[in-house]
């Protein structure tokens, strides 16, 4: 929630900016490529805003409760693959031994990690999370507002009456929005795959003391190696069959609000 509030406002932000720079009006619509730039920079801001704001709420103990993706994307991976580091059994235990083998949970994790390998730790991954952002928000919002605006003009030619981006329909921003949710996560899901492998390497291919992790350019480098291209995709399917529906009730909602409340 915090994510896309973040999000949101740095867009619009950035909009504006866009157009105080070339003495346009506030209602003026922004060619699609200001339209990308200001998605990506708004990806970017949140990406930081939110490793700022996870920071300041870990130093008041309330670290579980932030929406940094980062740090709780690492302690959510490393508790997804405990089941699966080298010796543990995927069996899943009978209900008398469920006790006495229950897995450690999210603050055991975490504490672990700072533990290990400080409080920088948290951030494995970082980079990963930066490229996803950054990118993955210039193509929904772009995307989104190239479909939109599509769905805009056919509906304007067939009508004859003139039309802008605020004239969309609830139908027209669930769809345009369900295409951008599509176009994040096929646009750089492979950098949030080396995010993922980064996270987990200590729990599934441990390194041994003194030995350095690999960076995240090194483990796309070496997973492209061993798996190519499809290595890079895995799950991707199931990612965007997911981020469909939210990313277009999202916008709905969104557009339906800037509908109301007009900036």
């Amino acid at each position: 929630m915090a994510e896309n509030a973040t999000l949101f406002l740095s867009y619009n932000e950035l909009q504006n900016l866009f157009r105080r720079f070339n003495g346009q009006s506030s209602s003026c619509d922004l060619a699609l490529s200001q339209l990308a730039l200001s998605g990506a920079g708004a990806g970017a801001i949140t990406s930081f805003v939110l490793w700022v704001a996870s920071a300041m709420l870990w130093y008041c103990k309330l670290i579980l409760h932030a929406s940094s993706r980062t740090p709780v994307e690492l302690v959510k991976c490393k508790m997804q693959v405990q089941m699966l580091t080298p010796g543990a059994s995927v069996v899943l235990p009978s209900a008398s031994s469920l006790k006495r083998n229950s897995l450690p949970g999210p603050i055991s994790v975490l504490t672990s990690v700072i533990r290990n390998t400080g409080f920088r730790g948290l951030w494995l991954g970082q980079t990963g999370t930066l490229i996803r952002e950054t990118g993955g928000g210039a193509a929904w919002f772009a995307c989104k507002e190239f479909v939109g605006i599509k769905l805009i003009r056919r509906r304007a030619k067939l009508s004859g009456v003139e039309m802008g981006r605020k004239d969309i329909l609830p139908w027209e921003s669930a769809v345009a929005g369900a295409c951008a949710g599509a176009a994040f996560n096929l646009s750089l899901f492979p950098a949030d795959t080396v995010k993922s492998v980064m996270q987990t390497e200590e729990e599934l291919r441990p390194r041994g003391k003194g030995i350095p992790s690999l960076t995240f350019f090194g483990t796309a480098k070496a997973m492209y190696k061993a798996q190519g291209i499809r290595g890079l995709y895995s799950g991707c399917g199931i990612t965007v069959a997911r981020s469909i529906p939210s990313s277009g009730l999202i916008f709905l909602i969104y557009d339906g609000l800037s509908s109301h409340f007009p900036s």
